[in-house]
């Protein structure tokens, strides 16, 4: 195994893996990842033995527990797997974008930017289908992302903790205003309390196909940008002098953000701190390349949001909690440990 040393902000050196050690990783992650998806079709309010999960996937059985599979939860497991991969890869874009460790598309108020707008188009604009409100997920989620970026920018450059007070204030803000809106015609917002709190569950495919291209797309963007924004990392002006193009790639990383945020939000409402603990764990495993950074993140990320679900599911047996609510309680002890870090200013 090789490792090569890299030099940091202070004293002494690190070791970064080497590349059979992080093909390792991310093999094990994608064993642990399927894992997980069987876990997920299996377990819930009553548990299904694997037998009967198979023939439900093989054949097109009429059985109870077939139809449970069928219907309920390999759809579930699905849009687990599409929104975790976005909110992951989103996070670990927007950690890269602005070089801070504290940033999250719900920290900096990118999913109250696309939840306020769905709100708009679903309650007040009548827009009922996944091909309509997507656009206004799409737009909320841009507009919040520049709105951050321009109130966190400082003569000095970008600063991490006015970027996080920023987007705190700013979702606040928008989250009350859905809020208010909710509660004008609380009859109309009704069928939108289990998509508020974020959650994966009664989420049929027919809402994720017509999003998918777009996160397929920005899949491919974020993996354009990494090599760019491992150079960026090192300061703009070193980063030019190896011909990155700044414009160009931070244009590209918010288009691939928005995308991401805003179709996440769209299929399955804002679920927080996913972005924030995922990148943590891969630049931990992976060191700071971007590239594997972001690999890691595409495994891992739906891995932990199935997980919650599943906790979910069995903690309130017959009912459930939504993931959004479980992914909170898990996330913010990390943040408040993340702000305590003294490097968490950084990358």
């Amino acid at each position: 195994m090789t490792v090569l040393a890299v030099r940091q902000d202070g004293p002494g050196t690190t070791t970064v893996p080497g590349p059979r050690r992080r093909l390792l990783g991310l093999v094990i992650a994608l064993v642990v990842l399927v894992v997980l998806l069987v876990l997920s079709v299996m377990i819930g309010s009553t548990s299904i033995p694997p037998s009967v999960v198979w023939d439900a996937l093989v054949h097109s059985s009429t059985g109870i527990d077939q139809v449970a599979v069928q219907d309920y939860r390999l759809p579930r497991t699905i849009v687990g797997l599409v929104v975790g991969v976005a909110l992951g890869l989103s996070g670990a874009l927007i950690q890269a974008l602005t070089r801070n460790p504290l940033a999250d598309p719900g920290i900096l108020g990118v999913h109250a930017g696309a939840s306020f707008a769905v709100t708009v188009a679903v309650g007040l604009l009548g827009v009922s289908d996944v091909q309509g409100y997507m656009w206004f997920a799409f737009a909320g989620a841009l507009v919040v992302t520049l709105m951050v970026l321009a109130l966190g920018s400082t003569r000095q450059g970008s600063s991490p903790v006015v970027m996080v007070l920023a987007g705190v204030c700013v979702g606040a803000v928008l989250g009350g205003a859905r809020e208010a809106l909710q509660l004008t015609d609380p009859d109309a917002f009704d069928a939108m309390r289990s998509w508020n709190a974020g959650s994966i569950g009664g989420r049929p495919l027919e809402v994720v196909w017509p999003i998918l291209p777009f996160l397929a797309v920005a899949l491919v963007l974020a993996f354009v940008v990494a090599g760019p924004l491992n150079a960026m990392a090192l300061g703009d002006e070193l980063a030019v002098s190896h011909g990155v193009s700044l414009a160009r790639t931070r244009v590209l990383a918010i288009i691939a953000l928005t995308l991401l945020a805003g179709g996440a939000t769209a299929i399955a409402g804002p679920i927080a701190f996913v972005g924030l603990m995922v990148p943590h764990v891969a630049r931990w495993i992976a060191g700071p390349h971007q590239r594997w950074i972001f690999a890691y993140s595409v495994l891992l990320a739906p891995g932990l949001l199935l997980v919650s679900d599943i906790l979910g599911r069995v903690v309130l047996r017959p009912g459930e909690i939504p993931v959004g609510v479980v992914t909170a309680f898990v996330g913010a002890p990390v943040l408040i440990a993340l702000v305590r870090r003294k490097k968490a200013s950084g990358l």
